[in-house]
């Protein structure tokens, strides 16, 4: 606990919520570094956190500053690893005790959120799309280490589905593999990032923040480990159409391969790619999508606050 306790550090009102069992959000940050250009992405950044205060939970975006964990950064520090952007190690795993022992800076991807969420008692975490198993993994064996995470540790997910630039059927299906749920709110099909529909649906339809607290307790309570997916739809006004998406990411797919660009550069690069064929409206709706996941983690975790009161 000793070691733990010198690698991790909790920013005080996190640290306030926590002790007294008030709701905690935890915020991913490799949205913040790797997904989008800087000034949105500090801008985006102040946004989430304001929601999730305003839905009655304290924010806490987790990074790896100087060699440590950090759980809720001050303005300073979202400003410092907005401008580090790309500069930031893309942080996942197996990363992780590298950085500590180098005093690195990295930004931490929803796997490497989800394991210090846990380490910190933080059992929600909101971000924009998850990853999941890349097209043409058939022979590239690319799959993001955001599934195995899923399975193994005990933190739910919020976000607007996985990122349409994957296999959508073969995430959902490695997915299942691994016992994690997907959970559709106030939705019977799986959103797809950009777009609120993608042809495939979801394992169970929730309507409020309750009703998944209340699974997220029993499932818990039962010692089942792993999380669980909650897809929240991109608002209707911010989506965007499902046909041009599918055309861009194809092009995208086909520039990257060109380019040979591959690991974990890929993503990152594709989003990027899309961005600059959909003339910057990915990243209008990544913007939206974001806060919207803000604030129903932050229901989320509220609810679960309110359960164990």
């Amino acid at each position: 606990m000793t070691n733990l306790n010198r690698h991790l550090v909790l920013a005080e009102p996190v640290r306030a919520a926590l002790e007294a069992g008030r709701a905690v959000l935890a915020l991913e940050s490799t949205i913040l570094a790797h997904g989008m250009p800087w000034p949105k992405n500090l801008e985006t950044a102040r946004w989430a956190e304001q929601a999730a205060r305003d839905a009655g939970a304290t924010p806490a975006t987790i990074a790896i500053l100087d060699g440590q964990l950090r759980v809720g950064l001050a303005d300073a520090q979202l400003e410092q690893l907005a401008r580090l952007g790309p500069g930031a190690v893309k942080c996942s795993r197996r990363d992780i005790p590298f950085l500590l022992r180098e005093g690195g800076n990295g930004a931490t991807t929803v796997a490497a959120t989800v394991i210090v969420a846990a380490l910190a008692g933080i059992r929600v975490l909101a971000t924009g799309g998850i990853g999941g198993v890349h097209r043409g993994a058939e022979t590239s064996m690319d799959v993001s280490a955001d599934l195995e995470e899923l399975a193994r540790t005990r933190v739910a997910v919020v976000c607007a589905g996985p990122k349409s630039i994957l296999d959508l059927g073969l995430t959902l299906e490695y997915l299942e593999t691994q016992g994690v749920p997907v959970i559709g709110y106030r939705t019977d099909e799986l959103p797809a990032f950009y777009t609120r529909e993608s042809g495939f649906g979801v394992d169970y339809r929730l309507d409020s923040a309750a009703e998944i607290a209340t699974v997220l307790e029993t499932k818990w309570a039962l010692g089942l480990d792993g999380g669980v997916v909650v897809a929240n739809p991109i608002p209707g006004i911010a989506a965007l159409e499902y046909e041009n998406m599918e055309h861009f990411i194809a092009r995208a797919l086909v520039d990257a391969r060109e380019a040979r660009v591959s690991g974990k550069a890929l993503t990152p690069w594709l989003l990027q790619r899309v961005e600059e064929l959909s003339g910057g409206e990915s990243l209008v709706a990544n913007v939206e999508l974001m806060l919207n996941n803000a604030r129903l983690g932050a229901e989320i975790a509220v609810a679960l606050a309110g359960a164990d009161g």
